[in-house]
């Protein structure tokens, strides 16, 4: 069975492509300044439609995290115990990703980390972490 394959649409293509290129990129508002993940339509501060994409360094650290223990689909079964972090990335925005390499039991707050992409059977990469 396969794992569920990432599904661009308007508001998450240009996502989804710099994954494909090997960037993470995030939305930043032009009108306030804000920057914002996941993609949206309008700013989440301001309600703003003048959305611009930047580039991130990839780099941050752990700010919240879970170990599965139980599969939520048969094709996730191999993978437990797998870590489902909230990372913080050095422009301010938080992400939700895979923690890859490294034991369950070592991970941590304030874990630096840093954005790779594993490819997947589809077309589109999908964004996760490793220690730094």
């Amino acid at each position: 069975m396969s794992k569920p394959l990432p599904q661009p649409n308007v508001v998450t293509q240009r996502f989804w492509s710099s994954c494909k290129d090997g960037r993470f990129e995030f939305q930043h508002c032009k009108a306030c300044g804000h920057s914002q993940f996941p993609p949206r339509l309008t700013c989440t501060k301001c309600h703003g439609a003048d959305l611009d994409w930047l580039p991130s360094s990839g780099r941050g650290t752990v700010y919240s995290f879970t170990v599965v223990h139980r599969a939520p689909l048969e094709s996730f079964k191999a993978d437990v115990p797998y870590v489902i972090a909230i990372v913080a990335l050095e422009e301010g925005v938080r992400a939700m990703v895979n923690l890859r390499g490294v034991d369950p039991e070592t991970v941590s707050i304030g874990m630096p980390i840093e954005v790779f992409f594993e490819p997947t059977e589809g077309e589109y990469p999908l964004p996760q972490a490793r220690p730094r």
